[in-house]
């Protein structure tokens, strides 16, 4: 079987190129959609772009801005950036911003340097630390301005990078490669004229 042929499966009597299987998987973690573009699969591509940036750009509006960052601090173990992160490059600037906080942070003390200033103004930065729940800190701030926008906007982003996953799978997958339109497989049918040629010869 030639690289070709991998890359090609027949669905519903229509062949599909996937072309490059990992490149579109990791296009489509980049940015939603990317993936299905790249191989020629324009309608998925679009409505996967629109449906999950639309989510994501939502989510982190309810939130004003602060449901996306990336921190593993005592008292903010912000485990939903795991989620969130499936959306991929819209995702990454959490990243930059968890490495700068964490290089202005006094190891014995666990407090931020008073010099310390985000990228971007604090666009997905992680909260000034420390951050205790028995005390006031930023976090709490963003809860209390934000209401429940706050814990539906991160909801909102947790799901769309969870979907972005299914789409990376679709993307190095394909689609189900089985008939959706009632129609036959040529090698059902091959099978089926097999099987009668059998039974005449046996009667």
């Amino acid at each position: 079987m030639t690289a070709d042929s991998k890359n090609t499966i027949l669905v519903d009597g229509e062949r599909i190129d996937l072309r490059n299987r990992p490149l579109a998987a990791l296009l489509a973690w980049l940015i939603p959609g990317a993936g299905h573009f790249y191989q020629g699969r324009y309608t998925k591509g679009a409505l996967f772009m629109v449906c999950i940036l639309s989510a994501w750009v939502l989510g982190f509006a309810l939130g004003g801005g602060h449901v996306v960052y990336a921190s593993w601090a005592p008292g903010d173990k912000r485990w939903h950036y795991f989620l969130q992160a499936g959306v991929g490059g819209a995702a990454l600037p959490a990243l930059l911003q968890a490495n700068l906080i964490k290089t202005a942070t006094d190891k014995k003390t666990g407090r931020t340097s008073e010099d310390y200033e985000p990228y971007w103004g604090g666009f997905m930065a992680p909260p000034l630390r420390p951050v205790r729940e028995s005390q006031a800190d930023e976090v709490s701030a963003w809860y209390a301005r934000h209401g429940a926008g706050y814990e539906m906007g991160t909801w909102y982003t947790v799901i769309a990078g969870l979907l972005n996953i299914l789409v990376i799978y679709d993307a190095y997958g394909g689609p189900l490669s089985v008939p959706i339109s009632g129609r036959k497989k040529e090698s059902d049918d091959e099978d089926e004229s097999a099987s009668e040629e059998t039974g005449k010869a046996a009667t």
